[in-house]
């Protein structure tokens, strides 16, 4: 008992890191939502939602498998930065769907949820195809520089399909009131309260602040991510098993914490197409880039990722556990009139399901 209490206390700490870590990830994200509000107010038909929102939102998913990678040291926890960016695929084809409609239709603000089929269509085949991609590189188990290559590669041409595609519009006023310099909270209790906003555009929103907002509040949630990390290795290491599941649950959804509080701003604001388009948009970022660029630049230096076979099979049964939910989730947006209260409650057991399966599969 004396032994059970003491490995209990042990993990508070842990866990609190990953809270605190989630706190910062939640505030920097405000900075995310202003400045894309700003740079991304002429995208339209959802690309704002999955270029800038995605890109954006998606920072922790890259610095976590880069810092993994570098922290962790073995090739074998590698594994730890699929298991978050993968995990967090399914989280947000799960979950963040299920926050936007559940935020709307019990608000009373409509009573079901439309998007775009044009969205749907071009955001999910393109995000199953990257899965089946990522499967392959996987399966062959020689990961090298060129696979990361063709990984960054297909991103590229997901992004110039979506901005060549793209009806275009006028030039729009700025719609987040975020954005609108307020200069009133003083310059100390902005910083106390991570209230970057008021910082950067104190006096008035333009390009050049925007982007320096963009980037400042990445780079805070990649310190997050360091924090994040080391806790999630603590925590598998109290719970005896690998730190790749505990990835695939804990660190992809503090992760995942800017895309929901993007996508459920968006959907509040009636931006429907945007906020579906940055979850299925961000997994795409998440397949092609926040793990393309780090095995690229890690076996442009060290040599082919080769995992063990244990470490493997169970990396191989999360991308088979990925397309089969990423399906499901596709058919549910596209062939459904508008999606509903009973269509989030499916996708939140879904994700149930998938909890479940993970924790059966880390101690069994």
């Amino acid at each position: 008992m004396t032994i059970k209490v003491s490995k209990m206390n042990e993990l508070i700490v842990p866990f609190c890191s990953i809270f605190i870590a989630m706190i910062v990830i939640w505030r920097s994200s405000d900075g995310f939502q202003a400045a894309s509000d700003y740079l991304g107010r002429n995208l339209t038909e959802g690309v704002r939602g999955a270029t800038i929102n995605a890109i954006g939102s998606s920072m922790p998913e890259l610095f976590t498998t880069l810092f993994g990678l570098i922290m962790l040291g073995e090739l074998d926890n590698f594994a730890f930065g699929m298991g978050t960016t993968s995990g967090s695929a399914i989280f947000n084809s799960m979950i963040i769907p299920a926050v936007v409609i559940m935020a709307v239709t019990l608000m009373g603000i409509t009573n079901k949820v439309e998007v775009s089929k044009k969205v749907i269509l071009r955001d999910g085949l393109g995000l199953i195809f990257c899965e089946f991609l990522l499967m392959y590189v996987i399966y062959k188990n020689r990961i090298d520089w060129l696979d990361g290559l063709i990984l960054m590669s297909s991103y590229l041409i997901y992004l110039f399909y979506m901005f060549t595609s793209m009806k275009s519009v006028e030039n729009v006023s700025l719609i987040s009131n975020k954005a609108e310099g307020k200069g009133k909270t003083p310059i100390l209790k902005s910083i106390v309260y991570f209230d970057f906003v008021n910082i950067f555009f104190r006096k008035k929103a333009n390009s050049l602040n925007a982007w320096s907002l963009l980037l400042f509040s990445m780079g805070i949630i990649g310190s997050a991510c360091v924090l994040l990390i080391n806790a999630c290795e603590t925590i598998a290491e109290g719970m005896g098993i690998a730190p790749y599941f505990i990835a695939v649950i804990l660190a992809s959804a503090a992760t995942s914490l800017p895309d929901t509080i993007l996508s459920y701003r968006d959907a509040i604001k009636g931006d429907y197409d945007d906020a579906i388009a940055n979850a299925l948009g961000s997994n795409i970022f998440d397949i092609c880039f926040a793990l393309g660029l780090p095995i690229f630049a890690f076996t442009l230096i060290k040599g082919p990722i080769v995992m063990p076979e244990s470490t493997l099979s169970d990396v191989i049964e999360l991308q088979i556990s990925l397309i089969i939910l990423t399906i499901i989730s596709f058919y549910i947006f596209y062939f459904n009139r508008g999606l509903k209260t009973r269509h989030s409650i499916y996708l939140i057991c879904l994700y149930i399901l998938f909890v479940v399966f993970i924790f059966i599969s880390a101690y069994f």
